[in-house]
């Protein structure tokens, strides 16, 4: 099993963006998660959001549980990366990413990912843009337990195809 880091943070503050990005093994609060993003900053007309969950059933098998791994450096510098390019393409004025590690059961929080902008418009595409190119980018490896034995997931055609339309 790779080391698992308990918790980093990943700070990148810009005139443009702020952005906050973390790996972690705690669960997160969306609510919280969205108020302290928008909070002090009356610029924001939309903030869109993204949370993913551990599913119990994959590939016709029922999930127990799901181990997600990584490496903390090279995941840090993917996340800041796709952030960054979702920075130059939409005018965004904060975004955070939060992605948890280690041994999650059906239910659980995967990831939130929320962006703030001026406008919709740009919220949704920015949002849609990071949680596709997380599933295509990100150096996350999960891990199953299912009824059928224990097997890693692999990468789906379909998450690909999502991440294609954006170049």
């Amino acid at each position: 099993m790779l080391p698992m880091a308990t918790k980093w943070h990943s700070f990148h503050r810009s005139p443009e963006a702020e952005v906050a990005v973390r790996v972690e093994t705690e669960d997160f609060d969306i609510a919280a998660e969205v108020r302290t993003l928008r909070s002090g900053n009356p610029k924001i007309g939309a903030v869109a959001c993204f949370i993913g969950l551990v599913r119990d059933v994959n590939e016709n098998a029922t999930v127990a549980e799901m181990t997600l791994e990584h490496y903390p450096a090279m995941t840090r510098k993917a996340l800041n990366g796709i952030v960054e390019e979702a920075k130059q393409r939409w005018d965004i004025l904060d975004v955070l990413v939060v992605h948890r590690v280690g041994t999650l059961k059906p239910m659980d929080q995967i990831v939130l990912v929320v962006v703030a902008s001026a406008h919709r418009g740009a919220a949704f595409a920015a949002c849609e843009f990071i949680v596709d190119y997380l599933k295509t980018r990100a150096p996350f490896w999960k891990k199953e337990q299912t009824n059928k034995g224990t097997r890693w997931v692999e990468a789906r055609d379909s998450d690909d195809d999502a991440a294609q339309r954006w170049n």
